[in-house]
């Protein structure tokens, strides 16, 4: 310690000896008396990565001057993902599909986003982000997520029973199920994207009541009936006081492949209509393609790729991303 050096001076000096990596998560860095004094925030790790950021500390100062020994103090104060309710209101309406698309295309901006599959009776996303067959590990009492290729983490029940198998359980059952999804050890994941069932039952009010969403996204398609039940989902969210972060019209037209001719089997932009009556942003459309599905089939989500299939997905997921950093879109 050079005579006279001030706490700041010190401190820079200590952290310049570190990599940048693990000096982006130090909180305080002293010396005294030839020992410093690192505290360092570790609340997004597992035991053994905390095990190996404190030996990466003491070996990045040794040497530097001054220093005799290094006292590391982690922080493990965990930081609470935000929360996004994907929800219908009525099945078949191209939910999971829309959830894993927006989860996919979010990841692609930057965001660390995790997929829970709520539809614990028919889950999809093992499928959708091709983690079938993959069994999630346990951190103590945790499940530890799985890391999609897409670079989306998610949870299914589809993950832990049998394929084929029907999970015949009650609401209470399926709804504490959800809550251990919830609170898996998701790590640095700063964004939870729930998959819901279909309907407002056990599972929806579970959800309310333990790990209340910090917005929603409702989707349906264009016809009257689909659009009711979804009406009947913001009521719920609305109920909960759960902000409804916008609608989504998914399955919007349809070109034919061979004519390129665009219909529209489920009618046409009802959505928007019914977001513009009940004053609720509108957040985009998603055509009916059968390059979608085939797709989601392949566990190849559209947004991962760079071509016009997953244009609608990165309009979505911006205008998601503005409300969350509560600009306007």
């Amino acid at each position: 310690m050079n005579e006279g050096e001030n706490p700041q001076a010190i401190e820079a000096r200590l952290r310049a000896a570190m990599p940048d990596k693990i000096e982006s998560r130090v909180q305080s860095a002293r010396l005294a008396g030839g020992r410093a004094i690192i505290v360092a925030d570790a609340g997004d790790m597992r035991v053994e990565e905390r095990e190996v950021l404190e030996i990466a500390y003491k070996q990045a100062l040794q040497g530097v001057q001054g220093v005799e020994e290094v006292r590391v103090a982690l922080v493990a104060e965990r930081k609470r993902a935000r929360i996004i309710a994907i929800g219908s209101g009525k099945g078949g309406v191209g939910k999971s599909t829309l959830t894993t698309n927006i989860a996919v295309a979010l990841a692609r901006q930057g965001h660390k986003v995790g997929v829970i599959d709520g539809d614990i009776y028919g889950p999809s996303q093992p499928k959708l982000l091709a983690t079938e067959g993959q069994k999630p590990e346990t951190s103590g009492e945790k499940l530890v997520p799985i890391d999609s290729k897409h670079g989306v983490k998610v949870l299914s029940m589809g993950q832990m029973v049998p394929n084929g198998k029907a999970l015949a359980w009650r609401g209470p059952m399926a709804g504490k199920a959800l809550g251990q999804l919830v609170d898996a050890d998701w790590g640095d994941t700063d964004l939870l994207l729930i998959d819901l069932p279909p309907g407002t039952g056990d599972v929806q009010l579970s959800m309310m009541a333990d790990s209340k969403p910090d917005g929603a996204v409702l989707v349906s398609t264009p016809q009257d009936l689909a659009l009711i039940d979804a009406a009947r989902a913001g009521q719920l969210f609305e109920q909960g006081e759960v902000p409804i972060i916008g609608l989504v019209e998914n399955m919007a037209g349809y070109e034919c492949p061979h004519c390129g001719e665009v219909s529209d089997p489920f009618g046409s932009g009802g959505v928007e209509k019914f977001a513009h009556a009940l004053e609720i942003p509108f957040l985009g459309r998603v055509p009916l393609r059968i390059e979608t599905r085939l797709a989601g089939d392949a566990g190849e989500p559209p947004a991962a790729k760079d071509d016009e299939g997953a244009l609608p997905f990165n309009a979505i997921a911006q205008r998601i991303a503005a409300w969350l950093s509560g600009e306007a879109f």
